[in-house]
C-alpha cells in the first residue's frame, strides 16, 4: 500500500508542477519519466502514477468544472494551488477509478493536505470530495 500511496503523491507534484508553470500535465510527467530514465538519482514514475496523471488529463475539463460548482465561496483560481491539485486527483481517482474504496481516496487526499497545506486545508478537501462521494453516480458522465 506504501508504493500507491507514494505514486499519488508523486501525481500531485506532477499536477502541481503543471498549475505553477502552466504547462499541460502530459508534459510534466513525460520530463519526470525521462529524467527517471535518464538520471539514476531520480526513482522511476510508476505505473500507478501515469494512470492517475493521465486520466486526470483525459477528465481534467468536468473536474474543473465539478470543483468549480460545489466548492462554496471559492472560485477555481483563487483556490489555494494545493488545494486545487489535491481536489483534481481525488476527484479524478474517486469518480472514475473503481478499483480504489472511496474511503481510501479521501483519507489520501486529506494526508496530502495535511502534508503540503494550510491547517484548514484537509477539511475543506475531505467536505469537497465527501460531497462527490455522495453525487459520484450523477458526476460520472462524459464529457460533453
Amino acid at each position: 500500500m506504501a508504493a500507491r500511496n507514494t505514486a499519488r503523491k508523486r501525481a500531485f507534484q506532477i499536477l502541481f508542477e503543471g498549475d505553477q508553470r502552466d504547462v499541460d500535465v502530459q508534459t510534466v510527467l513525460a520530463d519526470w519519466v525521462r529524467h527517471s530514465r535518464t538520471d539514476t538519482r531520480q526513482p522511476p514514475v510508476s505505473e500507478f502514477t501515469m494512470e492517475l496523471v493521465e486520466g486526470y488529463a483525459d477528465h481534467a475539463r468536468r473536474i474543473d468544472e465539478l470543483i468549480s460548482q460545489y466548492a462554496v465561496d471559492w472560485t477555481l483560481d483563487r483556490m489555494p494551488v494545493v488545494d486545487r491539485n489535491i481536489l483534481r486527483l481525488g476527484a479524478y481517482e474517486l469518480i472514475w477509478v473503481d478499483e480504489t474504496p472511496d474511503a481510501v481516496v479521501l483519507d489520501e487526499a486529506v494526508q496530502l493536505a495535511k502534508e503540503f497545506s494550510t491547517d484548514d486545508s484537509p477539511a475543506f478537501v475531505n467536505g469537497l470530495l465527501g460531497r462527490f462521494k455522495e453525487l459520484k453516480s450523477s458526476l460520472r458522465r462524459d464529457e460533453v
